[in-house]
């Protein structure tokens, strides 16, 4: 009872039409026809009217709809006798509206997943040892929280107690749960597994991973894709035909109950459903798999896309350089050079200084302090560790303080980091940074997806990003480019639409221009998750080529949906016009062909679940490739120069 009341609160005007069907039925069944016909005329009339005066506030503000169909099949069937039927045109009318919700709720069941799962509580440990319940807007960077098993992560934090085990399903669309280990970052929105664990809080509330996806699924919720618009715009030639066939129908017969019998079936309920609830499903179905698209309108354009372009660094490569060489000169050990040289980078923001880092701290122990560290924007870093002058950086810059340098000659895309101790040179760094397992992969399914142009667009110089583009069959390469030259590259690209893939924060200004920003916000920046269009949660580039997938597939279910309750209503149509089908039976007619292209349009729910080419059609052993892709690629350098243009 309660649940029904709800809905009557809910949909008044569907439970006043099913009310006044009701006592009309009774009174019909009662031998009192007139007094049923006159009830059932008055309140269709008197929606006609609601309608009409809504129709008229809508062609005022230049919106041409479909209402006057609606409205001329009320008054038309009220005119000839046939109110039976036109209360099934008016439950039709006002059911349009609980039928969309119920669709709609039904393709949007992985986003309102999403909304239903954000964090509300938060267990925080005080300073005396005790916990203290919290609204998770209150918690704080630098705050100890305590996670119960089975509760989700209020904020992003960093584990600070042993081993845990996370279900991350609801942010990266990946079933199984991650272990983690002390110092490891978690997120907020995970599911925490069977045993507590305590976190180190490093960010609030509004700023962590969930909430920034909340966000961007309310954006999408409410968004209207241009093919939802282009629905609307069939309104005028829809309601043309039909007006004409039933116009045509009553003067060849003469009689007034055709043109009523024609307009019964010319409801437009696959116009202004079919379309809105295929692209909900669309985004329902993207979201279940780690893909949140901001706008509906972005699934319509990546079914279009027809020019790709990806940053390298962080996007087709791993974005994680990693130490594979270490080359002391005369006089210096390898401890002693990662010791001096990971100390020093503490103070560079340099994309390579926490891996040099990192491997100081694997190999050498403990880092020292510095009370004079300055870093040389694009150029290095210098510092005074444990007593001696410590230079890190490119060669150039190296060189100042060490007339003895000698370059090093490292295989085509590796990085060089050069180190200079106490004005004598002191060794070299070499890494690299491995390209993505399914970049090759994703190039051919874009391809396979309609992509006729693919581009690197990168701040890397030619020598390093080369060989990477080369290994993966991209032909057009452009290197050494500020985020300027990205923008003015990505405007002038054709054909359109152009998908521009990057994650970093330089990659902003390009992901706001293209037609679809595509960002991988598993580690990207905040900056290029919030000015791309899409955003793909998990660290896995093939989700871009598996974006795309979804968007083609929804648009086609979209169309379809429509075009086939169209063609059925034109049947319909023509079928009534020739005397064939009585108003009543046309008007139940119609709720078939509208529950039809629902059910159709529903279809995109599973729109992420088919096979994409290229990507699911082989097992990965057996794929080719464009060519050899290399293990690891330079981030930022290469060769004796090796300039790090980044630095």
């Amino acid at each position: 009872m309660p649940r029904t009341l709800a809905l009557v609160r809910r949909f008044p005007l569907v439970a006043l039409t099913l009310a006044v069907a009701l006592a009309a039925g009774t009174l019909a069944l009662g031998g009192l026809e007139p007094p049923a016909r006159w009830l059932i005329s008055l309140y269709a009339l008197g929606i006609a009217a609601m309608e009409a005066v809504r129709m008229v506030r809508g062609l005022l503000a230049k919106q041409f709809g479909l209402d006057i169909l609606a409205v001329t099949a009320i008054v038309s069937t009220v005119a000839v006798g046939e109110y039976w039927a036109s209360l099934i045109i008016v439950l039709m009318l006002t059911g349009g509206e609980a039928l969309e919700v119920a669709a709609a709720g039904r393709a949007q069941r992985e986003l309102r997943a999403l909304l239903d799962r954000v964090p509300q509580l938060a267990h925080r440990i005080e300073a005396d040892g005790s916990v203290a319940d919290v609204a998770a807007a209150e918690v704080r960077v630098g705050d100890r929280l305590l996670v119960r098993p089975a509760e989700i992560l209020p904020v992003d934090g960093e584990l600070v107690s042993g081993l845990g085990s996370l279900d991350e399903s609801s942010l990266t669309g990946e079933s199984l749960p991650v272990d983690k280990a002390i110092g490891d970052a978690v997120l907020s929105g995970s599911v925490n597994g069977p045993a507590a664990i305590e976190v180190i809080a490093t960010a609030v509330a509004a700023d962590s991973q969930y909430q920034r996806i909340v966000e961007l699924v309310r954006e999408a919720s409410s968004s209207k894709a241009p093919l939802v618009r282009l629905a609307d715009r069939y309104a005028l030639p829809f309601t043309g035909v039909s007006l004409a066939i039933a116009g045509v129908a009553w003067a060849i017969s003469g009689d007034p109950v055709r043109f009523a019998e024609v307009l019964v079936v010319a409801t437009p309920c696959p116009l202004l459903i079919a379309a809105p609830v295929a692209f909900m499903g669309g985004m329902s179905s993207a979201a279940k798999r780690g893909i949140v698209m901001k706008s509906a309108a972005s699934l319509e354009k990546l079914a279009r896309v027809r020019t790709v372009a990806f940053d390298k660094t962080g996007t087709l490569t791993q974005g994680r350089p990693a130490v594979v060489g270490v080359h002391p000169q005369p006089g210096f050990d390898e401890r002693e050079l990662l010791h001096l040289m990971g100390s020093a980078e503490q103070y560079s923001s340099h994309v390579l200084a926490a891996s040099i880092q990192q491997a100081a701290l694997d190999r050498a122990g403990a880092l020292s302090p510095s009370t004079d560290a300055r870093e040389v924007a694009t150029f290095g870093v210098e510092a005074t560790i444990d007593g001696r002058r410590v230079r890190v950086g490119k060669p150039a810059f190296v060189a100042e303080h060490a007339a003895d340098l000698v370059p090093h000659v490292a295989e085509s895309g590796a990085a060089v980091v050069y180190a200079a101790v106490d004005g004598r040179f002191a060794g070299v760094i070499v890494l690299r940074d491995a390209v993505r397992d399914d970049a090759a992969d994703t190039l051919v399914a874009l391809r396979g997806l309609g992509a006729e142009r693919i581009l690197m667009v990168t701040g890397d110089v030619a020598a390093t990003a080369g060989p990477i583009a080369a290994s993966l069959g991209i032909t057009e390469l452009h290197a050494e480019c500020l985020p300027d030259d990205k923008v003015r590259i990505i405007r002038e690209a054709q054909p359109r639409p152009v998908v521009m893939v990057g994650d970093g924060v330089n990659d902003a200004p390009v992901l706001a221009v293209s037609d679809v920003g595509i960002a991988m916000g598993a580690k990207g920046s905040t900056a290029a998750s919030e000015s791309a269009d899409v955003v793909i949660l998990l660290d896995d580039i093939a989700r871009v080529a598996r974006a795309a997938a979804i968007g083609r597939r929804t648009v086609r279910i979209a169309l379809q949906s429509i075009w086939l309750g169209i063609v059925i209503s034109v049947a319909l149509m023509l079928v009534a016009a020739v005397g064939l089908l009585p108003a009543i039976v046309g008007a139940t007619l119609q709720e078939v062909v509208d529950l039809i292209a629902i059910l159709g349009a529903l279809r995109a729910v599973r729109a992420g679940v088919a096979p994409v080419a290229g990507l699911d059609a082989a097992p990965r052993s057996s794929r080719t490739t464009t060519g050899p892709v290399p293990d690891a690629e330079a981030s930022l350098g290469t060769g004796p120069a090796g300039p790090l243009v980044d630095r």
